[in-house]
């Protein structure tokens, strides 16, 4: 050969990709126009057609440059810089004489041709303009399964036999028509004889010169797409399974990432103890353990067939490839046919078989730890696509991982299950009405528990408080910070502190609890975790006809009045339970009159827009006050769009009412020492009038000379003595000094200080109440 250089060189598919400058001397042609044509066009004098047979000069092993005459030429394998296999074309030495043609010249049409076809791995066929099979090498009779002398003169499409002839015979004709090349098009096979697996071959397509046929070059990938497919399969299972922490929602999101590209129909089964968050059973599973079809997905032709509906619970049957793969927990591929004798066992399962059209089943359990959380079932339509020993290993794998997720699942169920029953149970029952309030609650509590909480009770002096609150985050942890939060505001009450007091009081316990996270070990979830919480307390007092109310970083209340007029107050929101910086909290007193509505809620609750006006939902439900308050709430209920599930929801409704005016008698004191005597006749005559008994008489009697005595002689004027018959019987001194009692153990010799100590044994709670005219000493009895 002359020179190491190649004339040329081609690719698998007779494409040339290097057109020498000799190349250019011997045929006359630029390396722009003969790169990206085939070598059979390029080599092949202008006006001679390289696949008719009649055209003289036939011969079998030469080709002729643009004079004529005869070159010789030979090809031997070459690699191309990015390691991909090229056929070198390089010219014999001495071959080629200066001047004049040889009578009996090579064939010019097929001598490329022929070394490609003893050269090349790659299957390509010769195609004439209706795309019939002119010529084809080794490789392509034995990926066609036909011979060399059945394929000619026969349409492309029926010796490759694709699964889509139509789309198939399209783009070559367009390759044809178009003069325009078409590489790396994937095409499916169909087997030769049905039942063969299927092939995958990748496409090249160049045309012919002056729309005479083409060069299409078929290259097996079918290990190389079903690597791929398995590739992209574990990726999607990987990047859409886990998502949830819900054990029916990943079961869901693993049948969408494997069906229709790994298989056709999908069926996920989990132990239904695992959906509720419990333990799951050891393996080998038992025979009663009742199972859950938690997703179901069909890419097949008969979409609709299944065994059993989303939903149902029941054991599997045994024996079956099911219940062994639960008992070993090893995978297993299954051909399907008529014959199959396990399906006797479980014909639901074997009529679902029948009416998909599966032909093969990947059956894996779902198991972590040697524990039993479901089972995994895969079946494919086409017997062509068989699972093979790979689809088993990845299948294996993709449980796995599904397996981690569910019990994910599981566990985050199990805890958010204690949790909302923690919350439950410290949450009040629905509270009960008071004299002047009536109460109505709606919760609509989140999957994963939280830390929402509500409260409504008595106070002295016929006042009801309410209050309505939120712990920041979910679980348990939130939960059982709630019952804490809740607690403290009791207690606070009982001090009978105004709102804006409670609410700086039970900021200072946050701010304590929130110390105490940071103090746990690092590797505590909580240590990093901050305590934030908001709150609205409100305390409504018939007497006076006023609700005093405070909020940290809630939501103010929306009331509505009988007379059509529904506001939410103007009412400084204090900064969030846990600030220890941030503006104090204030209390802002609104006048309610009998029959007015208090909504109070949570921060998710719909109740009021950006401008600090009533929702629209609210001020539809309200406008009918006439109505029970459990009708109103049941009519809010209904209007809620889009909030099951995701937030806690709490509304509180509380419907304001008419203190009887005979139960309450009020009496100004002088301040003489004679006022006790005074008060205590006031108390006998009123006592009388309300039939209570002599021994409670007796010991209000005494309770109220005690305390109009302190006043008399430790308080300042105006002295104040009121009595209110409710639920309890409460006696109220008031005067305007600022002295603080307190409870003194007086010696067997002492004259005096034993009043407030008399007042506590004779009465079960007793308590100062402070204000901006002075004080109020109160004490409550407990009537029959």
């Amino acid at each position: 050969m002359t020179g190491e250089a190649p004339l040329i060189v081609v690719d698998g598919a007779g494409v040339v990709v290097r057109w020498s400058p000799r190349a250019q001397e011997l045929w006359r042609r630029p390396a722009s126009e003969a790169v990206g044509r085939t070598a059979l066009d390029m080599v092949t004098p202008d006006g001679e057609d390289p696949d008719d047979p009649a055209e003289p000069g036939s011969g079998p092993s030469g080709v002729r440059d643009h004079e004529g005459n005869p070159v010789d030429l030979r090809v031997r394998p070459i690699p191309l810089p990015d390691g991909a296999a090229a056929w070198g074309v390089f010219e014999a030495a001495g071959d080629t004489p200066a001047t004049g043609p040889r009578d009996e010249t090579p064939d010019t049409r097929n001598a490329v041709f022929e070394a490609l076809r003893a050269n090349t791995l790659e299957a390509f066929f010769v195609l004439d303009a209706d795309l019939r099979v002119l010529n084809l090498n080794n490789p392509a009779v034995v990926l066609c399964g036909i011979t060399a002398d059945e394929a000619r003169g026969r349409p492309v499409g029926e010796v490759c036999r694709p699964s889509r002839p139509q789309e198939f015979d399209s783009i070559l004709r367009e390759v044809v028509t178009s003069d325009t090349p078409v590489t790396n098009y994937v095409v499916r096979l169909d087997p030769t004889d049905g039942t063969g697996p299927e092939r995958f071959v990748r496409v090249s397509a160049y045309p012919l010169k002056h729309g005479r046929g083409a060069v299409v070059s078929l290259t097996e990938v079918t290990e190389h797409m079903r690597t791929e497919r398995r590739i992209e399969t574990l990726a999607s299972v990987r990047e859409r399974v886990g998502r949830s922490l819900d054990v029916v929602a990943t079961c869901e999101e693993l049948v969408d990432a494997l069906v229709p590209g790994f298989a056709d129909i999908a069926v996920v089964e989990v132990v239904d103890a695992v959906v509720r968050g419990e333990d799951p059973p050891l393996s080998p599973l038992g025979r009663e353990v009742p199972l859950r079809r938690a997703a179901f997905r069909n890419g097949g032709p008969d979409r609709a067939a299944q065994a059993h509906p989303l939903g149902d619970v029941r054991a599997l049957p045994s024996p079956t490839p099911y219940s062994q793969v639960l008992s070993d927990l090893k995978p297993r591929a299954v051909t399907l046919d008529e014959d199959t004798p396990w399906l006797v066992a479980d014909p639901e399962r074997a009529r679902a078989i029948r009416a998909s059209g599966a032909r093969t089943l990947l059956t894996a359990p779902l198991a972590v730890r040697g524990s039993v959380l479901g089972l995994l079932s895969l079946y494919r339509v086409r017997p062509s696509d068989a699972f093979d020993a790979n689809d088993v290993a990845l299948t294996h794998e993709l449980a796995t991982h599904t397996a981690l997720s569910l019990d994910n699942a599981r566990r985050y169920t199990h805890e958010h299950t204690i949790a909302a029953a923690l919350q439950r149970h410290l949450l009040p029952p629905d509270p009960p009405s008071q004299t002047a309030m009536e109460f109505a609650q709606l919760h609509l509590p989140a999957d994963a528990g939280a830390g929402t909480w509500f409260d409504a009770f008595s106070l002295p002096g016929a006042r009801t408080a309410l209050a309505v609150g939120e712990v920041a985050g979910s679980g348990i942890d939130a939960a059982t910070t709630m019952g804490q939060l809740r607690t403290v505001v009791r207690s606070l009450a009982a001090l009978d502190l105004g709102p804006d007091e409670l609410l700086a009081r039970l900021n200072d316990t946050v701010v304590r609890l929130a110390y105490e996270r940071q103090a746990l070990p690092s590797g505590d979830p909580l240590h990093q975790e901050p305590l934030r919480a908001s709150c609205v307390y409100v305390v409504h007092d018939p007497l006076r006809g006023v609700c005093a109310m405070a909020s940290a970083g809630h939501p103010a209340p929306v009331v509505a009045h009988p007379s059509g007029v529904i506001h939410v107050p103007e009412l400084p929101t204090g900064p969030l339970l846990g600030s220890r910086d941030g503006p104090p909290f204030a209390t802002a007193s609104v006048p309610m009159r009998d029959g007015s509505v208090l909504a109070l809620c949570t921060p998710s609750f719909p109740a009021s827009n950006a401008g600090g006006r009533p929702s629209n939902l609210l001020r539809e439900a309200l406008t009918r006050l006439d109505r029970p308050l459990p009708e109103l709430r049941d009519d809010i209920l209904y209007r809620l769009r889009g909030t099951a599930g995701t937030h806690d929801v709490l509304l509180l409704l509380a419907r304001t009412r008419a203190f009887p005016p005979d139960q309450v008698a009020t009496w100004p004191l002088d301040p003489v020492p004679a006022a006790a005597a005074t008060a205590r006749h006031h108390t006998q005559h009123r006592l009388r009038l309300w039939r209570v008994s002599e021994e409670t008489a007796f010991a209000t009697e005494l309770i109220v000379s005690e305390l109009v005595t302190n006043a008399v002689r430790y308080g300042a004027p105006p002295i104040q003595l009121r009595l209110i018959k409710d639920s309890t019987l409460t006696c109220e001194v008031s005067d305007a000094g600022g002295a603080a009692p307190r409870i003194r153990h007086a010696r067997t010799v002492d004259e005096g200080g034993r009043g407030l100590f008399i007042c506590q044994e004779m009465s079960h709670n007793w308590g100062i109440r402070y204000s901006g005219n002075g004080k109020t000493i109160w004490t409550e009895q407990t009537l029959p």
